[in-house]
C-alpha cells in the first residue's frame, strides 16, 4: 500500500520542476475570458499544470497495470490529447480563438467514451450511452471546478479519496492504482497551484481526470450489489458539489436567451461568491469543506448498504 502511494507521489514532485519549465520554454499562458474581470491579473500565468496529476497517475497505473485499468487509461490519455490541442496547438495555429470549438470536442469524447466503455466490458447500448452521457457530464463538471486557485485540487483529492473508500480496502479495487495515483498528483500540482498560483490546470488536465472521475463513478454505480439504490445515494451524494458546478451554467445560458435575464448571479457557481466579494481561500475552504462532509456522508451509506 505504501509503494502504491509512495512512488507514484516521487515521481510527480521529482518531475513537477520540470514540467514548469517545458510549460515556461513552450509560453503555454493563460488566456483570461473577458467575462471573468475578477481574474484579469492572472493573465498570462503558466497553464497545462495537470500534467503534473497525469504523470502521478499513469505512473500508478504503470507500476501495477491490470486488464481493468485500459479503459480509465484511454480516457485519461485521450481527454489529455484533446486538452492539449484545445490549451496549446489551436490557439496558436488559429489567431484569437482560445480553443476548439465545442462539437469537434464533443465528437472526440464521445468516440473516446464509447471506446474506454467497450475495452471494459460495457458493450451494451443503453450502457454505453449511459456511460458515455456521466464521463462527459464529470468532465465538464470538474473542468468548470478549475477556475479558482487550489480549488480543483481540492476537490480532486477528496473526489478521488471518497471512491477509494467506498471500493472497501484500497489495495484490493482494481481502479485503485490510477485513483492513488492522480491523488499524488493532485498533491504535487496543489504546491504550484495552491494561491496564488503559479500555474493553472488547464483542459489537459482538468478533462482527462473528470473523465476518469466520471468512468469510476459509473463503473461503481454498474457494479453487481445487494442494494443499488442504496449504492447510486451515495455516488449521488459525493457528486453534488459537481452537479453544483455544472447544471448552473446551461440553465444560466437558456434563461439569458430566452428572458435576457440571469438566474443566476455569475456561472460556474463559484464566480458568484468572487462577485459577492469573497475571497478565493474562502471559496476553497466551502468549496472543500462541502465536498468532504458529502464524502463522508456516501462513505457511511455505501457501508452501510452493504
Amino acid at each position: 500500500m505504501i509503494t502504491l502511494a509512495l512512488i507514484p507521489f516521487l515521481i510527480a514532485a521529482a518531475t513537477s520542476p520540470l514540467v514548469m519549465q517545458l510549460l515556461t520554454k513552450l509560453k503555454s499562458r493563460q488566456t483570461i475570458s473577458a467575462h471573468i474581470q475578477e481574474h484579469a491579473h492572472k493573465q498570462g500565468t503558466p497553464t497545462m499544470g495537470g500534467l503534473m496529476i497525469l504523470i502521478g497517475g499513469l505512473s500508478g497505473c504503470a507500476l501495477n497495470w491490470s486488464p481493468e485499468l485500459l479503459g480509465p487509461v484511454l480516457l485519461l490519455v485521450g481527454f489529455g490529447l484533446i486538452g492539449f490541442v484545445d490549451d496549446f496547438v489551436v490557439p496558436r495555429l488559429m489567431e484569437g480563438k482560445r480553443g476548439l470549438g465545442w462539437k469537434q470536442k464533443l465528437v472526440m469524447e464521445v468516440l473516446l467514451c464509447i471506446g474506454a466503455l467497450y475495452f471494459s466490458g460495457f458493450r451494451d447500448p443503453m450502457a454505453m450511452g449511459v456511460g458515455s452521457f456521466v464521463i462527459l457530464f464529470f468532465s465538464n463538471a470538474y473542468n468548470f471546478s478549475d477556475g479558482i486557485d487550489g480549488l480543483a485540487g481540492s476537490l480532486g483529492v477528496i473526489l478521488f479519496g471518497g471512491l477509494l473508500l467506498m471500493g472497501g480496502p484500497v489495495a484490493s479495487s482494481p481502479m485503485a492504482p490510477i485513483s492513488v495515483g492522480l491523488i499524488c498528483g493532485f498533491l504535487v500540482f496543489l504546491y504550484w497551484n495552491r494561491y496564488p498560483a503559479k500555474v493553472f490546470m488547464g483542459d489537459v488536465g482538468a478533462l482527462p481526470i473528470g473523465a476518469v472521475l466520471g468512468y469510476l463513478v459509473f463503473a461503481k454505480g454498474s457494479a453487481q450489489s445487494t442494494n443499488s439504490i442504496t449504492l447510486w445515494a451515495g455516488l449521488g451524494i459525493l457528486s453534488l458539489v459537481m452537479m453544483a458546478e455544472l447544471i448552473p451554467v446551461p440553465l444560466q445560458i437558456v434563461s439569458v436567451k430566452l428572458t435576457g435575464k440571469r438566474m443566476f448571479l455569475k456561472t460556474p457557481i463559484h464566480h458568484g461568491f468572487q462577485v459577492m466579494g469573497w475571497k478565493e481561500s474562502k471559496i476553497v475552504w466551502l468549496f472543500a469543506g462541502v465536498q468532504a462532509i458529502c464524502a463522508v456522508v456516501a462513505v457511511l451509506l455505501i457501508g452501510g448498504g452493504k
